[in-house]
């Protein structure tokens, strides 16, 4: 069954983007970003294509 994430539809705010910057750096896995975030997985890949970013892919 697929994780039920309460944030369903919301906007990204300047600090989760900054956040997402500084995680994207640091070469963190997707999995790790999103649960961070407590953000789905789809959402932070969309968003990290939107800034421009590359995400690791887990090993």
């Amino acid at each position: 069954m697929a994780k039920k994430f309460e944030r369903h539809r919301q906007a990204w705010t300047p600090s989760e983007i900054a956040q997402l910057r500084l995680m994207a750096g640091k070469s963190m896995s997707l999995k790790t970003i999103a649960t961070s975030l407590t953000r789905s997985e789809e959402s932070v890949k969309k968003q990290a294509k939107i800034e421009k970013l590359k995400i690791s892919k887990a090993r």
